[in-house]
């Protein structure tokens, strides 16, 4: 397989420090709990692995959602929200403590810091799909796409304005008190059914679940007006104001504008109304396609390396586009399905590949506290030698 990372971009990756500022409302009072938490995980357990299994709960509990409800328009058994929830609490503090453990264990490395933030890409499209279906937003498709574009673009200004500035910066509102909003989300569907999220709002004339919309609309624009002020007016800490690899604040954006892109245009030009007829399949397929993309901003700013705008993910999307184009000549949802499978193997191929690369360059193992054995002599020489 074509290596993804050049020597020069592994050099810099290994001698990468994590650089973060900034606490939550919420972050104090969960340490307590999650220093609680680490004291009861055995010492044997690899960091990397703690947050994938609390990946792996996630999308499974979210999954069952979407098998009862993959219209986000159909009601939901109480006990799958409950599932949900302990799902959603589960990843977010195992997720809290993988890093807790790496120092534990003296086993922090770049790669737990990628693994980390890949991780959370992949949950960010997660939960936006959940909150979805929980709120029974498909009856609004209008808002259910907006809502999924805004958390693509929410956790991609995250990192590119730490692509920009070098820091992760958190704000009093942040990952942490969204997670427990959408837990309290799935608590009141599983209590009153889901069908509470369209009782009216007194005084407004709209279904209650316009006021968690309401909510995440205020703390988006408060988030973005926080990044744009780094990205833009800051400035960056490389070169004449430029991103910590030395290219240009301004073409990040890019990237992540042609997902968006694509997946209001494509939406707005089908002639048989495909997103509004499957709009879970739909979200999380673009959903995925900004997590690779996030994916590769995160290993350009930990490696100091420019950022491309091409994706592989993108042959997905393209081939909606052009079955569009040709006046859907193949079944629209056929081509969702598909254009879904090559965005979920593009970032499982690119994401596992990348941390192979890391794990031989730094010598150590992704799911394993223990390191490779150090080559001797006659291997370095011989065939197991870096072909680097």
């Amino acid at each position: 397989m074509t290596e993804i990372l050049s020597t020069v971009q592994l050099k810099k990756l290994s001698n990468h420090k994590y650089s973060v500022e900034g606490t939550s409302f919420l972050e104090p009072p969960m340490q307590k709990f999650w220093r609680w938490l680490i004291e009861q995980v055995p010492t044997w357990w690899s960091p990397n692995a703690i947050t994938l299994v609390g990946l792996i709960i996630n999308i499974t509990t979210t999954l069952i959602l979407a098998y009862y409800s993959p219209d986000a328009r159909q009601p939901v058994p109480p006990w799958a929200y409950i599932l949900c929830a302990v799902g959603l609490f589960a990843y977010q503090s195992l997720d809290a403590i993988d890093g807790k453990q790496a120092r534990r264990t003296n086993t922090s490395t770049p790669l737990g810091e990628l693994f980390d933030h890949g991780c959370d890409s992949v949950s960010q499209a997660v939960v936006v799909l959940g909150s979805c279906i929980a709120l029974r937003m498909g009856e609004n498709p209008a808002w259910m796409l907006f809502f999924g574009c805004v958390g693509s673009i929410l956790f991609y200004c995250a990192h590119y304005q730490t692509y920009v500035s070098g820091t992760l910066r958190f704000s009093k509102i942040d990952v942490t008190e969204g997670q427990i909003c959408i837990i309290g989300i799935y608590l009141l569907s599983a209590l009153f059914g889901d069908v509470i999220w369209t009782w009216p709002l007194p005084y407004f004339g709209v279904e209650l679940k316009m006021l968690p919309i309401a909510f995440s609309l205020v703390g988006a624009v408060i988030q973005l007006k926080n990044n744009f002020a780094v990205i833009f007016m800051e400035g960056g800490v490389g070169k004449n104001g430029s991103t910590v690899a030395g290219t240009s604040t301004i073409f990040p954006m890019f990237p992540m504008a042609l997902v968006i892109a694509l997946e209001v245009m494509l939406q707005a030009k089908s002639p048989n109304q495909l997103y509004e007829k499957h709009p879970c399949l739909y979200v999380i397929t673009f959903g995925l396609l900004a997590a690779k993309v996030t994916n590769r901003l995160v290993v350009a700013h930990m490696s100091k390396s420019e950022m491309n705008l091409f994706c592989f993910g993108l042959v997905g999307p393209g081939l909606l586009f052009l079955n569009q184009y040709f006046n859907s000549c193949l079944n629209e949802y056929f081509v969702l399905w598909l254009a879904f499978v090559i965005v979920l193997v593009d970032l499982y191929r690119y994401s596992s590949q990348v941390c192979r690369e890391i794990c031989k360059d730094l010598n150590i193992y992704c799911f394993t506290i223990t390191s490779k054995p150090v080559p001797t002599s006659s291997e370095v020489n011989g065939t197991k030698s870096k072909n680097r």
